[in-house]
């Protein structure tokens, strides 16, 4: 379980979401609609307002309840910054967020365009941290050892499949699978990294001169 030592930032982090969700449920109904419309990064917003759409959207759970996400944070997040610390798990939250976010709303964009989606879509709010969730699973997996990461990979993509075939959406159909593909690749990199640096730690210690 994550604790205030070890896990500042998903524990910070899902402060924040419990701050919005409580607002969200208990505040009042026309200031809340306002405030995620504004935080929306739906194609008109990432138009006008990219860093504040893309930032300000992933303060928010997509729906009223907020305790499945402790548990996915306690399962993936929390795990993941114990792991590779809280700058890079930022990092990779950010990546799983940002990109999938641009990946699902240009796939609106492209829909409307071709007459698939109306162009009310555009506007439709978009607001949620499933994605950077997905992403630091993806991340996660890749960079558990041994027998593990095929695993935790095939149930991540059985989910995501599952995600893909019974949402109706257009954007969570896109930005599920996209942000877990992201975690993945960030996660195999991160991995490579820590591979390619020990044999030159390694050789640094034997050709060092020993001291006195």
């Amino acid at each position: 379980m994550p604790t205030p030592r070890r896990n500042p930032l998903a524990l910070g982090y899902l402060a924040v979401l419990l701050a919005t969700t409580l607002f969200a449920r208990f505040g009042d109904a026309g200031l809340v609609d306002r405030l995620q419309a504004f935080s929306s990064s739906d194609a008109h917003n990432l138009l006008d307002h990219p860093v504040r759409a893309l930032l300000l959207s992933g303060l928010w759970v997509a729906g009223p309840v907020w305790m499945p996400y402790f548990w996915a944070f306690a399962l993936t997040v929390a795990p993941l910054e114990r792991r590779i610390g809280a700058r890079r798990t930022i990092g990779v939250l950010a990546a799983g967020h940002v990109l999938a976010t641009l990946l699902s709303q240009a796939a609106v964009g492209l829909a409307v365009t071709s007459g698939r989606l109306a162009p009310d879509a555009l506007d439709s709010v978009d607001i949620g941290v499933s994605y950077a969730v997905l992403a630091s699973l993806g991340a996660l997996a890749a960079l558990l050892p041994g027998r593990a990461r095929p695993v935790v990979l095939t149930g991540a993509v059985a989910m995501t499949g599952y995600q893909f075939l019974s949402e109706s959406e257009l954007v969570s159909r896109v930005g599920h699978p996209s942000a877990l593909l992201i975690g993945v690749a960030v996660g195999h990199w991160l991995r490579g990294g820590s591979d390619r640096g020990l044999p030159v730690r390694r050789l640094v210690r034997r050709l060092a001169p020993s001291r006195a």
